[in-house]
């Protein structure tokens, strides 16, 4: 905007962003691209304005976010509620690859209950491996290039 030379205060584009931002969300829900490749789930303990929270986040096969959320607690409830989201905003995963904990395991054993009180027969595979899912880590690390990019294409 300065370089068209419009002068904006900070808070105007704040208040663009609560203004606009939900008659946008629909058109990029529509435009976004389809999973690839089995999930890889994963969650940490970080500090957010001073509070300990965890932090839930789920990749494709190629690296790209799928989805995101900060918890309190770190149980089957939160782990359910991810995975609940996550699939509103995705579609149904074939494959999920968590790590050994157990609140992750019992949270995509609800959604294949839940996917069985609905009729279907297809259920999440769980693959459970300690090491595994490190692939996800990379997504931190101060390079743009993760392992998981070298064989997706680009969309």
């Amino acid at each position: 905007m300065a370089e068209r030379g419009v002068h904006l205060d900070h808070a105007t584009l704040a208040r663009w962003v609560v203004k606009y931002s939900p008659q946008l969300a629909p058109q990029a829900k529509r435009r976004k691209s389809k999973p690839s490749g089995p999930w890889r789930m994963d969650e940490t303990y970080i500090k957010v304005k001073g509070q300990w929270m965890y932090f839930y986040c789920a990749v494709d096969g190629c690296g790209k976010t799928l989805d995101f959320m900060l918890s309190e607690h770190r149980d089957e409830a939160a782990a359910t509620d991810f995975f609940a989201r996550a699939v509103e905003n995705n579609g149904w995963p074939d494959k999920v690859v968590i790590d050994e904990s157990g609140a992750n395991l019992a949270g995509l054993q609800n959604m294949n209950i839940l996917l069985l009180l609905h009729g279907w027969f297809w259920l999440i595979e769980v693959l459970q491996a300690k090491y595994r899912n490190n692939m996800i880590e990379q997504d931190h690390r101060f390079n743009n290039s993760s392992p998981l990019q070298n064989n997706c294409v680009q969309r």
